[in-house]
């Protein structure tokens, strides 16, 4: 495993030119799409250069205010899977262009085109797992175990040939290995987060004003805030059960759960929440962006994300760069540094542990909810800042580029010699 933290500044090296090959951009898109929407402005101001190309409608409107190039090439043909043969097409007539490439994501089809490309271009390219080789998938989805095993001949060959395969935390990258047989990839953990929200013209009153005009009901209510894509790993049904349990205990408080319903599972989540009797103390405003975002995390008085696994967890530290303390499962794979820096409290995955962290954050005093809070957006400045990261990854590609280039120019002087000779 590769630690980058000697990769050389911006400023002492040349700048490199990355083209990011991700699914989609679109903010609904969750992990992946974000992930890409962070680094580009970043990359851009540390001085490098940055094309993305996507399987996008061109027209999309997510697309319009994008700070770098974008490549929209359309739907592809098998949905989830990303067949597409235009990008196959544009990776190979483009890759020459690039300093490297980073595909964000495993398990589809532009892994293996952009392998295909680079490997005919001689351009490296890195892998981004965004947490997809953590064995909890093979334990919770058998039947999709057996046909990613099926898949592995192919993926291993993505990976393995990779000049780097990027994982955000430590824990991501040991637990990647044992997912499959073989495993043999450059490993290399980088810094990761979010751009500061605090920096630029950013208006907390403003924000604060945008998310109560969305939802009027709350002015005035304290709430804890789901912040997250619905889906069964999030483990929104332990947050509504706990929360049921705890309720009673804490009239003046609500719980928002906010995000994107791509699989259709917040109308089953309505219905338990309805029989759980807490149907009125629960809101659901859908995929929140911008100042309403914002002004979301900044009304909280906690993140609260019990997930079954959980890779990073943007949402996580966008509460921490709001000022905003967390309540997480030890399966957010960050969770040691949260608890490390006192910036929330940690329980396990389970019913008992999503209970007993509420009950405990409401046990504490106000002072001590506050002293906690006070601490998290130092760990966000610490940890987890994005202007870390841009530098990490095109480094890799800089010395790449660097180890290139001298082997070209030694065998240059080893033929120059030879016909001295």
């Amino acid at each position: 495993m590769i630690e980058p933290g000697s990769t050389s500044s911006p400023a002492a090296r040349p700048p490199v030119h990355i083209l990011h090959v991700v699914g989609s951009l679109s903010p609904a898109a969750g992990g992946l799409s974000e992930a890409v929407r962070q680094l580009a402005p970043v990359c851009l101001e540390a001085g490098d250069g940055l094309e993305v190309v996507c399987l996008d409608d061109p027209g999309a409107p997510f697309l319009h205010d994008f700070p770098c190039a974008v490549h929209a090439l359309g739907q592809s043909l098998l949905g989830i899977y990303g067949f597409s043969p235009r990008l196959w097409s544009w990776l190979y007539r483009n890759a020459a262009r690039f300093d490297g490439i980073v595909v964000n994501g495993i398990w589809t089809f532009p892994g293996i085109a952009a392998r295909f490309a680079a490997r005919r271009s001689g351009t490296p390219y890195g892998i981004f797992a965004h947490g997809a080789l953590d064995p909890w998938f093979n334990r919770k989805y058998p039947f999709k175990h057996l046909k990613k095993a099926l898949y592995w001949p192919l993926q291993h060959a993505v990976l393995r040939d990779a000049k780097a395969v990027f994982f955000t935390t430590a824990t991501e990258c040991d637990l990647a290995r044992t997912s499959f047989r073989p495993s043999r990839w450059t490993s290399v953990v980088v810094p990761y987060g979010i751009n500061d929200p605090e920096e630029g013209e950013r208006d907390s009153a403003r924000q604060l004003e945008a998310f109560f005009s969305a939802l009027p009901e709350l002015r005035g209510r304290r709430y804890l805030l789901f912040l997250a894509r619905l889906h069964e790993k999030k483990g929104c049904d332990l947050l509504l059960k706990a929360f049921a349990r705890i309720a009673a205990s804490v009239p003046d408080v609500d719980l928002v759960i906010a995000g994107p319903d791509p699989a259709g599972l917040q109308r089953k989540l309505q219905r338990l929440a309805e029989q759980l009797g807490i149907a009125g103390r629960v809101h659901w405003p859908g995929l929140l962006g911008g100042d309403v975002k914002w002004g979301a995390l900044r009304a909280s008085e906690a993140l609260v994300l019990p997930s079954h696994q959980e890779n990073f967890g943007i949402a996580v530290v966008e509460s921490l760069a709001a000022g905003r303390p967390v309540l997480i499962s030890n399966q957010v794979n960050i969770w040691r540094e949260i608890e490390a820096d006192g910036a929330g409290l940690v329980e396990d995955d389970t019913l008992a542990g999503t209970e007993l962290l509420l009950r405990r954050w409401f046990a504490l005093l106000g002072a001590e909810r506050d002293a906690i809070a006070a601490r998290a957006r130092p760990s966000f400045l610490k940890r987890y800042a994005m202007k870390q990261a841009a530098p990490a990854i095109n480094g890799v590609f800089a010395a790449a580029r660097a180890e290139a280039q001298a082997g070209l120019s030694g065998s240059q002087t080893a033929v120059a010699q030879s016909r001295a000779r």
